[in-house]
């Protein structure tokens, strides 16, 4: 499994804990295993979900304010978890270029969502990556 693999099933897995708010650890268990996610790849997904989980206020913080005619609540639980995922790698993972971020966002979009969504998610990442520049608190 490369990155970009552990990203979408972390992707896939942050989507089910928005949807299933309960037992959080046995959910990631069980989809460890039903997913069979190998070793060497299983520190970098369980990262990004345990980061994006313990920094979900922080995250919403950043890529709100620049949402256009929507509001956090009004998105899509995918457009949504794909935004925190790449918000969280954008500015808490030092070795994830926040270009290399946005441009994995996108391709999570084209497989998860619509062009509309992709363009948006899109335009929201790039107006943050311009506004926020990285280690800037929310």
């Amino acid at each position: 499994m490369s990155r970009r693999e552990a990203r979408e099933k972390a992707f896939m897995l942050l989507y089910q804990l928005e949807i299933q708010k309960n037992d959080e650890e046995a959910q990631l268990a069980s989809f460890l295993e039903e997913r069979d996610v190998n070793a060497q790849d299983k520190p970098y997904l369980i990262s990004l979900v345990n980061g994006v989980r313990s920094t979900l206020d922080e995250l919403d913080a950043r890529f709100a304010p620049l949402l256009k005619r929507w509001t956090k609540e009004r998105l899509p639980k995918v457009d949504l978890t794909i935004l925190r995922l790449a918000v969280y790698e954008m500015f808490y993972v030092a070795d994830v270029p926040q270009n290399v971020a946005i441009s994995e966002a996108v391709l999570l979009c084209r497989k998860y969502t619509n062009d509309e969504s992709r363009s948006y998610i899109n335009a929201v990442l790039g107006r943050l990556s311009h506004v926020a520049p990285v280690g800037d608190p929310p």
